[in-house]
């Protein structure tokens, strides 16, 4: 095996993650028929939000309640109410994606496995124990947690205490967003594996060590590696 640990980003590398999904599910117990309009507006507020949580401009709590500002004025409730109803949804719905269950299995005993994560600490660990998993990883670096969001060093850093500062050669880190996942890895001297499964262009010049559109093709890579 080449590497002795494997960091994985969460959503979208190793779980769906459904956003409307979970909104819909979510606002329904407050009386609302939530529609592919109301996530286009959710979104125009929240992806921003999610740019400078990444840049480190503003914490988890700040962006956790702005995106629900506007629905919490609507339904006369808080915006940590929402936010909590949303986060509890995704945890029921967030299944894994085809293959990682495999893989993992695949894996266990050859490397160690850690997720690296800009999500949220209720939704990782209620997550993990849903699916089985909680004896998979050896730990989860939460950027709730650590107070800073991939790219950004620190919660390399923060991982890199967490395994005991191995040899960064030895440490893979497999995301589906180039910049944070690969961006991160890139910074933090670590090789990097870009999960693509819907082929899209790299067009921001970020270069991951090698790409997989599968995680078969990850096991297969990884097993033989």
């Amino acid at each position: 095996m080449q590497y002795d640990w494997v960091l994985f980003d969460a959503d979208e590398t190793l779980f769906h993650f459904d956003a409307f999904s979970g909104l819909k599910k979510a606002l329904k117990a407050f009386g609302v028929d939530f529609t592919e309009s109301h996530f286009e507006e959710y979104q125009s507020k929240n992806k921003p939000l999610w740019v400078q949580y990444q840049n480190d401009e503003i914490d988890a709590e700040t962006l956790k309640m702005r995106r629900f500002e506007l629905w919490a004025r609507r339904l006369n409730v808080t915006e940590k109410n929402l936010n909590s109803a949303f986060l509890n949804a995704m945890a029921e719905i967030c299944t894994p994606l085809d293959g990682v269950l495999d893989l993992l299995e695949s894996l266990k005993g050859q490397v160690k496995m850690a997720i690296i994560t800009n999500g949220f600490t209720d939704l990782q660990k209620v997550r993990l124990a849903r699916n089985g998993l909680n004896n998979t990883f050896e730990f989860l670096a939460i950027s709730e947690q650590v107070g800073a969001a991939k790219p950004s060093k620190k919660i390399f850093d923060y991982a890199f205490e967490k395994m005991g500062q191995p040899a960064r050669g030895k440490v893979l880190i497999v995301g589906d967003t180039l910049k944070s996942d690969i961006l991160g890895g890139v910074n933090a001297g670590i090789d990097t594996c870009w999960y693509n499964p819907h082929h899209h262009d790299n067009s921001d010049g970020i270069l991951p060590t090698f790409e997989v559109s599968s995680h078969q093709a990850l096991k297969q890579r990884l097993i033989k590696a």
